[in-house]
């Protein structure tokens, strides 16, 4: 009885914990956003056609996932995000494709059509920066 009440404490404690922090960690990022890369239109227009076949899925206040998203900005790429912790259409691309329900998730789709799916923040980073950086 005790561990179920140990793990209802828990369970609780962490979900009002993040409903209390989540909101302060979106106001930071947003205040704090970083500047984009300025490309040549051209250049910018390509890189848009590219990460076309890119998709992150994340969770809005996950900080592993604000941290991708802060990269992305900064090296001005307008890849797609998809939220897998409130859309169950998402939630399930994820754990069929990736295998496991785990973000940040990068899927790539290559020019013939197959999916390899990134996780961990930092492989999604040098992944992204390696590819598109200036």
């Amino acid at each position: 009885m005790v561990i179920l009440t140990m793990k209802w404490f828990f369970k609780y404690f962490f979900k009002a914990l993040r409903l209390i922090i989540g909101p302060i960690i979106l106001f930071v990022d947003k205040v704090t956003s970083p500047r984009g890369i300025k490309r040549p239109e051209e250049e910018q227009q390509k890189i848009d056609k590219e990460v076309n076949n890119l998709a992150l899925y994340q969770f809005k206040t996950c900080p592993f996932c604000i941290k991708v998203k802060r990269n992305n900005k900064r090296l001005s790429l307008k890849i797609e995000t998809r939220d897998a912790q409130h859309n169950p259409i998402y939630r399930k691309e994820l754990l069929q494709g990736g295998g496991e329900i785990k973000v940040p998730c990068l899927r790539i789709v290559d020019d013939k059509g197959n999916d390899s799916w990134m996780y961990e923040s930092d492989e999604i980073m040098k992944y992204l920066q390696d590819r598109f950086a200036a």
